[in-house]
């Protein structure tokens, strides 16, 4: 397996990741992993991160790519979610390019946040060929609570390498970023793109309702997989991995 630290230029910001590849020669489909809003809880030492996840799928056959979008880990700026929206294009510009990619397999699985800007991209994007939405959010329960979303701002800056500056967004401006990216709006054009949704049907932090709405609003290809007694932190749920990686080996040829 080879690996590589990228840096990717968007609005100004340093956007860091990491390319992934198998040692045999391409063409290989592509997988890009889009991680969720970070928590700042210690980290489980047995939890190998989207590294793990990363190597699991060059294992597979794909090439993958894993980034901080900004506002998290080594990515510049703050937390701003239509930022991240530009954040993965940008993503999806590089590793279409990239050496050994196959052009027409281009997958993206997106967690959480990550999920939500992840249909939202895969929406407007016709590049992504399939998408894996994990425990995706169609609306953000403090949303439009001003004190909650300001608690979040100055959370994520205390976590980016940007917190030494304050913040140029206001919680209104957020706000009005979260409600922008509308995922029951767009799903539908996915299509006739497949799209798996998985959820946990104890998620503690996005009810298991909210799959349902957002695959009622989807169109086929689409499936709906709940992991039972599954919650938030998917990534970590082998049942939900095995799924995943499953249907991305099926949904591109391999083996």
């Amino acid at each position: 397996m080879n690996q590589h630290k990228v840096e990717l230029q968007v609005d100004g910001l340093n956007i860091v990741g990491e390319i992934f590849s198998p040692d045999i020669v391409g063409p290989h489909p592509a997988l890009v992993l889009c991680h969720g809003i970070p928590s700042g809880n210690p980290k489980d030492p047995d939890d190998g991160g989207y590294h793990a996840l990363a190597r699991r799928y060059v294992g597979e056959g794909f090439i993958v790519m894993i980034f901080n979008f900004r506002g998290a880990g080594l990515s510049e700026g703050h937390f701003d979610i239509l930022g991240w929206t530009r954040d993965l294009s940008a993503v999806l510009d590089y590793i279409y390019d990239y050496d050994g990619v196959d052009k027409t397999r281009l997958s993206v699985m997106g967690f959480s946040a990550g999920a939500k800007v992840s249909v939202y991209v895969a929406a407007r994007d016709k590049r992504v060929s399939t998408l894996v939405s994990c425990c995706c959010p169609v609306r953000i329960s403090f949303a439009r609570d001003e004190q909650k979303i300001a608690e979040l701002i100055e959370h994520q800056r205390q976590l980016s390498v940007s917190r030494g500056t304050l913040s140029p967004l206001t919680p209104q401006d957020l706000m009005k970023k979260f409600e922008h990216i509308a995922v029951l709006d767009c799903v539908d054009d996915i299509s006739p793109r497949p799209l798996l949704i998985i959820h946990g049907d104890k998620d503690e932090v996005v009810d298991s309702a909210q799959a349902h709405e957002l695959y009622d609003s989807a169109v086929e290809p689409k499936q709906l997989v709940m992991i039972e007694g599954a919650g938030h932190r998917l990534r970590l749920e082998h049942e939900a991995m095995q799924i995943a990686t499953d249907w991305l080996k099926k949904a591109n040829g391999l083996g």
